[in-house]
Order: C-alpha cells, then structure tokens, then sequence
C-alpha cells in the first residue's frame, strides 16, 4: 500500500487542523480494501488498459456477476482495440449478449475504431485523449486514467456517491443525477499522490459496492463508521426527490431486448415475421424497432429483412 499523503504545509501527523478534508478517510478505506477486495479480471496486471475501458463499459448498470462471462469472451476474441475494430458493429452488438443497454456496445466498438486509427491501437493515457473518444464521458475517462494508468482523477460512480453522501455529507443517498458540488467535494477528498489517488479511487468503490450498499448496508463492517457523518445523526432517512426505480418488464426496453435476442441468434438477414414472433402487442414492437433503427442497432433491408449492423 502507498502511504498517505504527508499533510500540507509541513504540519505534522497530528496537526488535524491543516489536513486535507479526506486524509483521515484515506488509510482505513485503502487499508480495508487491501484486506477485502474482489479478485476481478479487470484488476490484474494482465488487463492492461484495453481490459479496464471494456470492463467499465460493461459495468454501467450492469452487475459484476452478468459482466464476468461476458468479458472473457469479449477479450479472449478480441485482445486488443485493433481486433474489435476490424469487426462489424453489429458482431459488438451479438457478443454483448444479454448485458443490456447494447448502445454501450456500439460505443465501445467506435471507441476501437478511434483508439486504432488515431493511437496506433494502444489505449491513451491522457485523460483528453481518453475523453475525445466516441461514447467516453468524464466518469469512464476518469476511470480509465486512474484505474489503468494510476492517475489523480475523481472516479464518481453510483457507489462512490453514495459513499461520500453517507459519509462526508451526512444524508442517505446522492441526488439522482452528480452534481457540481458532488464533484467539488470529490475532488477535494483526493489524496495528493497519484498514486494514492488511483487506489482511493478503486477502495472507495469497492466500499460502496461491498459495504455501504444501496439497502441494508452493513455499517459493522465498515472502516470508516465512526466518522460517517449519516450514521453519526442516527442514519435519517432519505427526504429528497423520490429514487429512480429501474422496472423492466412489459417495458420497451424489454422488447428491444427480445427483438435483438432474435437477430443476434440468427447469422444474416432475418424477416419481419420472425421479428414479430419475439413480440405480442404490434404497436409496442413496432416501436422499439423503429428506436433499434434510429439508434444504429439494428439496420433494415428491401424486402422487409433486418439484420445487425455492418457499417
């Protein structure tokens, strides 16, 4: 483990006066993780940078354990950006399987693509470069930059939010969408080393995924409970704008999902009718088509055949 940062301005280690904000976080969650973390592919050595941009693609909204099989038949069949790229879309669109938000794998694909032809096929490790990728925003740049390159970047996920929304600011969940003053204070709870940084970043995750989940979080097991600010004022409940559920079934989401199942199962063209079998109700199916074609997943032929993406 690295060692926490010195505190600024020559003070000493008792001098809490003039420590930075989150220094005495740091430690006890990096010291927790080094204990607790999951061995997981994207975090060994071998990964390298093209195994960490796939595993964060795959991990928005998506489960560890749906995203394992997955990625290691995404990177046993295509190693290294080069090889995703010299593929179709819509072989991105087929491998991706059930993950869901298959958007993400038309992205990631136009991210190969970019990678190959603007970096010789290695992924960047400025975080400019990684944020002028097609399909990359500041979280996954950010991710990538600290996690495969050991950079200094606030990594906000759903379960670092929730952390320091716990925490550092006393309430039970962050607002639905991060905010300005999310990243503020994200910012100012890095360590100064870069080093350090990264492995905060990844423990302060590894936390919120672990420990202080969404329900039932587990507070006697967490490092830092006797300075968590929520729990310290009796864990008030939540009295904010109401959460975001995440329903499913009989949703268009769900026919998408059953509309592409069918075209990724079949290798070239298939009609209308077999389409139509994956759905009962015709105006709801027609309409998720439609939005599978606007969104560039699926492609529609003359004759009424559809297949998956080519170009």
């Amino acid at each position: 483990m690295t060692a926490p940062t010195k505190p600024p301005h020559g003070g000493t280690a008792d001098s809490t006066s003039e420590r930075a904000p989150g220094e005495p976080l740091h430690s006890p969650v990096i010291d927790w993780f080094d204990e607790h973390a999951r061995d997981l592919p994207w975090r060994r050595p071998e990964a390298g940078a093209w195994g960490v941009m796939v595993s964060e693609f795959m991990l928005q909204q998506t489960p560890v354990n749906r995203v394992l099989p997955v990625y290691e038949q995404w990177l046993a069949r295509w190693p290294r950006p080069a090889d995703l790229a010299a593929e179709a879309p819509g072989e991105a669109v087929r491998a991706w399987g059930r993950l869901g938000y298959p958007r993400r794998a038309l992205r990631l694909h136009g991210a190969a693509v970019a990678i190959t032809e603007r970096h010789g096929g290695d992924v960047p490790a400025d975080h400019s470069q990684l944020l002028a990728l097609p399909g990359i925003g500041e979280y996954t740049a950010a991710a990538v930059a600290s996690f495969a390159y050991g950079q200094r970047h606030a990594v906000l996920d759903t379960n670092v939010r929730r952390v320091f929304a716990r925490a550092v600011t006393g309430v039970q969940y962050p607002p639905n969408a991060t905010t300005a003053a999310e990243r503020r204070l994200a910012r100012a709870l890095l360590p100064e080393d870069a080093s350090t940084a990264a492995r905060w970043a990844a423990a302060s995750m590894e936390l919120g995924a672990l420990v202080c989940t969404a329900k039932n979080e587990s507070c006697h097991r967490c490092p830092i409970a006797a300075q968590c600010a929520w729990r310290l004022a009796g864990k008030p409940a939540h009295d904010g704008p109401p959460r975001r559920g995440q329903t499913y079934a009989g949703t268009d989401r769900q026919v998408r999902g059953r509309l592409l199942a069918v075209l990724r199962e079949t290798h070239g063209p298939v009609p209308q009718a077999a389409l139509d079998r994956a759905w009962h109700e015709p105006v709801q199916r027609a309409r998720a088509l439609d939005g599978l074609v606007a969104d560039g997943l699926v492609e529609p032929l003359p004759g009424g055949l559809y297949r998956l993406p080519l170009g």
